[in-house]
């Protein structure tokens, strides 16, 4: 279990919020029910990506959580583009918290520190609902691989984090879910995306993006790229011949192609990183990384 609670949080109320999310942000939110929810980008007018975003939809609100990197760029678009909605901004930031239980035991952990026999939380993704854990109020949230998210108020964070180390939960560092996330293939916000890539760039164009949805901020290039074009780089996974600090170069020859995005030495598949590659680059070609003599095999995520 890691504590998150560093992710920016906003919440948004009103009568108009999903119809109006769902002209910024890059999925389809307008049709999301209580309980639903999805994961999405949020772009420039050129299509490059500002942050990315976990909407969830409760019914009374809107809820939000992306990168505190991206938190100030999420929070500016939303404060000048809600005009003329039915739309009321909220930050929660530091009013909750987020802790995030990962490995195959997470969901009978949860189950077990809710009293409940099963979690009613289904297999989707992103999918949540309330519950009380240590008589206090919460929310559970799917995520990828089987996970489970708990957010709650701030003030209840101490008794919740208790309550699910008696369950079974075991304390992990933040160093512990890079390794779980990288191992995964899976891009993060200020690391492996930032303010000059394209959604296909970085392959979440399958979680993030909808091509049947209305306009939203960004979409012309978006989707004048998927149907017509190529991407220039393509996110790939990197098998190191040995560990290699985040910023190196990656070189194929004489050429450099990219630079080591994120890195970290995997208890199950040894030094691994991710780079964001130029195309023609092919899965399978051996690159050199940094200046320290290391190798690596380039590979399609995920490992």
């Amino acid at each position: 279990m890691v504590d998150r609670s560093e992710r920016g949080k906003l919440a948004l109320t009103g009568a108009g919020a999903l119809e109006f999310l769902n002209g910024q942000v890059t999925n389809e939110v307008a049709a999301l029910t209580p309980g639903d929810g999805c994961y999405a980008a949020f772009l420039t007018h050129k299509g490059k990506m500002l942050g990315d975003v976990r909407v969830l939809a409760t019914g009374s609100e809107v809820l939000l959580d992306t990168e505190r990197v991206a938190l100030q760029a999420l929070f500016d678009m939303i404060r000048r583009f809600k005009l003329g909605y039915e739309v009321e901004l909220h930050k929660r930031t530091l009013e909750s918290h987020l802790f995030s239980l990962l490995g195959p035991r997470a969901r009978a952990v949860v189950a077990a520190a809710t009293g409940q026999d099963a979690l009613t939380l289904g297999d989707s993704e992103h999918a949540h609902v309330p519950a009380t854990i240590a008589r206090r109020p919460v929310r559970l949230i799917n995520t990828d691989a089987g996970g489970v998210d708990v957010l709650m108020n701030a003030d209840d964070g101490t008794a919740v984090w208790a309550a699910l180390v008696a369950a079974g939960a075991n304390a992990a560092t933040s160093a512990d879910a890079e390794i779980v996330r990288v191992e995964r293939g899976i891009p993060r916000y200020g690391s492996d995306m930032d303010d000059n890539t394209i959604p296909q760039e970085a392959a979440i164009n399958e979680r993030a993006v909808s091509f049947t949805k209305g306009c939203y901020v960004g979409q012309e290039t978006v989707a004048r790229l998927f149907y017509r074009g190529k991407p220039n780089r393509h996110l790939r996974g990197l098998r190191l011949s040995k560990p290699v600090a985040v910023g190196a170069e990656v070189a194929f020859g004489d050429r450099v192609v990219g630079s080591l995005s994120s890195s970290v030495d995997s208890p199950a598949l040894g030094p691994i990183g991710l780079a964001l590659i130029r195309r023609e680059v092919e899965p399978g070609a051996t690159v050199t990384v940094g200046t320290d003599g290391a190798s690596a095999e380039v590979l399609t995520l995920p490992f």
